[in-house]
C-alpha cells in the first residue's frame, strides 16, 4: 500500500474535530468540494468508510473513529517533531492548543495568553476554558493549565505558580452571625464549598500559627459550585465563609466587599501547573508557552496588587 497522501488525512482529521466538511474547508482556506474530494480519496485508499455525511454535520464510522485517533496523534507527533528541529527566524508557527481554569484565565491568566499570542503572531493560538479535568490527551490538547494538588498520572506536570488561598466572608455575614475565634468555631456557622473535586470538600490546615498539627475540616456546606466566582459572589452576598484562592479574592479584599477570618490560619496552597502529555520531545512553541506562563508568575499579579494595598481583615 503507498504512503497516505497527509492532505487528506489532514483533511479528514479537521472534518471530524469541526463535524462538519465546510467548517475544515473554512479552516483550510479551501473550497468544500476540494475537502470532500481529499476525504473521499483516502477513504478509496484505506478501503473504507470513513465519515457519515449529512446535511447538517459530518460523524466519523468506528472505523473512521479509531483512524482517527490513531492519525491524530501520530500527526501531532510529526508537526510537534518539524517544530522542535525547525530554526525559522520568523518564529513559532503551527497550532497551539490550550485548557485552562475559567476564573484564573478570565481575570488574570487572559492577558499573559494574549501577550503570547501576540509576540508570536504566526502562532494559532486556541484557548478554550474549563474547571473539568479534561483528558487533555484525548482532547488534543497540546498543554492544561491546573489550579491543584495534583495525583499522579502519565501526564508531564510543571510547576509555574502557586496560588494561596484565604479563609474570608462579607462584613454582613459578620454582622449576622459573628465571626469564628477558631478553627474549632467553623462548624457552627455557614460555609460556601467548592465542589469540582471531592478532596477541594475538606478544607485543609498543613500548620497552625501555635504550632499545633496539621488540620483538616468537613465543613457544614450550605451552598457548593464548581467554580470559584460563584463561590466568591456568594459570599458577598453574605452566605457565607468560604475559602477561596487570593487571585479572586484579592480585589474583595482590598475594597471591604470580603473580610479576612482567621488571618493567622493558613489553608493549604493549591500549585499552579502547566500539564502536557508524554512525548520523546517537547515542542519548541509548549517550552516557549510554559517558560512564558512561569515568568508571569514568578511574581503573581495578584499578590503585588495585595501588597500594594493592605487587605482587610475581621476584628
Amino acid at each position: 500500500m503507498k504512503p497516505l497522501n497527509s492532505e487528506c488525512i489532514q483533511a479528514f482529521l479537521l472534518a471530524v474535530e469541526r463535524r462538519s466538511i465546510t467548517e475544515a474547508a473554512r479552516r483550510l482556506n479551501l473550497s468544500k468540494s476540494v475537502v470532500s474530494k481529499r476525504v473521499s480519496d483516502l477513504e478509496r485508499e484505506v478501503g473504507q468508510q470513513l465519515l457519515l455525511r449529512s446535511t447538517r454535520n459530518v460523524l466519523p464510522t468506528d472505523a473512521g473513529l479509531a483512524f482517527y485517533e490513531a492519525a491524530s496523534d501520530s500527526m501531532r507527533r510529526l508537526a510537534d517533531a518539524v517544530d522542535m528541529i525547525s530554526e525559522d527566524s520568523n518564529g513559532l508557527r503551527g497550532e497551539l492548543r490550550i485548557t485552562a481554569p475559567v476564573s484564573l484565565t478570565q481575570l488574570w491568566l487572559g492577558d499573559v495568553i494574549a501577550h503570547f499570542a501576540a509576540a508570536h503572531p504566526q502562532l494559532h493560538v486556541l484557548l478554550e476554558l474549563n474547571d473539568r479535568i479534561l483528558n487533555i490527551e484525548a482532547e488534543r490538547f497540546d498543554v492544561a493549565i491546573r489550579v491543584a494538588r495534583l495525583p499522579d498520572s502519565s501526564l508531564i506536570a510543571r510547576r509555574v505558580g502557586v496560588s494561596e488561598r484565604v479563609i474570608v466572608c462579607s462584613p454582613g455575614y459578620i454582622d449576622k452571625y459573628g465571626s469564628p475565634a477558631s478553627l474549632d468555631d467553623i462548624s457552627a456557622h455557614k460555609c460556601l464549598c467548592y465542589s469540582n473535586v471531592p478532596a477541594s470538600q475538606t478544607w485543609s490546615f498543613p500548620s497552625s500559627p501555635h504550632g499545633g498539627k496539621p488540620r483538616k475540616l468537613a465543613p457544614p456546606s450550605v451552598f457548593a459550585s464548581n467554580n470559584g466566582d460563584v463561590l466568591r459572589n456568594a459570599a458577598v452576598r453574605d452566605l457565607g465563609i468560604a475559602i477561596l484562592p487570593t487571585f479572586i479574592a484579592t480585589r474583595d479584599l482590598i475594597d471591604g466587599r470580603l473580610i479576612q477570618v482567621l488571618p493567622d490560619e493558613r489553608p493549604e496552597d493549591d500549585i499552579i501547573y502547566a500539564v502536557y502529555p508524554r512525548s520523546p520531545f517537547t515542542s519548541h512553541k509548549l517550552r516557549a508557552f510554559i517558560e512564558h506562563v512561569r515568568l508571569a508568575l514568578l511574581v503573581c499579579p495578584w499578590d503585588q496588587l495585595a501588597t500594594a494595598t493592605p487587605l482587610t481583615e475581621s476584628v
